[in-house]
């Protein structure tokens, strides 16, 4: 048997793990046809959504439209992987691991091979929550995505440029910034739209505080009901 905490310790650890399920990579393959679905019926897609998105496309302010839309795709499939997540059996989860990993280096640390040991004989339990919580967010990653990339798919129709253009024929979509003006349409890496950078940086604070509001509402609403269960328990 290799020494607790040794490399090979964990390595053979990690052998015992159970392997990513087969509805995780049903998951995957999922989001990625959505992916190629919608690249390949973009401008369907865009034109559909702007029956109702036509009401936050500012030609005069597209920063403007970009946070609104921002907003709108943050906050739905924010609230959309909320409702499909348990938080609370996420944080219980990373609880243990954290007081786990707080036992084990304490022990290293003092040497104590015995309970070392005891530990590395609890490690493929540990590391099964690390792969169930990864599993859970793999599994919901496809359902938000239906709502996501139509929206980029929107943003991506407004700010079009050229002869077929909605909003900006012919025309260039030019946006001040605080080191100059920028072409939102210009290309990074030879294929990659600044756009893309632009509305990412808009929308990933936005959505980094609703994901937090939320997950805080959910936490407590569960909590509560938590705590009634264990009144009720008590009582009866």
């Amino acid at each position: 048997m290799p020494n607790p905490g040794s490399p090979e310790s964990m390595q053979e650890a990690q052998q015992q793990m159970p392997g990513m399920s087969g509805k995780t990579m049903m998951g995957m393959m999922l989001a990625m046809v959505i992916m190629l679905v919608v690249t390949s019926f973009r401008d369907p897609i865009g034109e559909a959504l702007d029956v109702v998105f036509k009401y936050i496309a500012f030609k005069d302010s597209p920063v403007l439209t970009l946070i609104l839309a921002g907003i709108i795709m943050i906050t739905i499939s924010t609230v959309a992987r909320s409702l499909l997540t348990d938080f609370v059996g996420m944080a219980r989860n990373q609880q243990i691991q954290s007081d786990f990993n707080a036992e084990f280096r304490q022990a290293r640390m003092e040497n104590n091979l015995f309970k070392m040991k005891k530990l590395q004989e609890q490690q493929p339990r540990i590391m099964a929550l690390s792969m169930e919580a990864s599993t859970q967010q793999m599994k919901v990653m496809p359902i938000t995505m239906l709502f996501v990339i139509p929206v980029y798919a929107w943003v991506y129709y407004f700010l079009k440029t050229g002869d077929t253009a909605a909003y900006f024929p012919g025309q260039t979509v030019i946006v001040n910034m605080p080191w100059g003006s920028l072409d939102v349409n210009s290309l990074l890496m030879g294929f990659f739209p600044s756009w893309i950078i632009l509305y990412t940086l808009v929308s990933l604070p936005i959505g980094q505080i609703e994901n937090r509001l939320i997950r805080l509402v959910l936490l407590r609403k569960r909590l509560r009901q938590l705590d009634l269960e264990a009144k009720r328990a008590e009582i009866e």
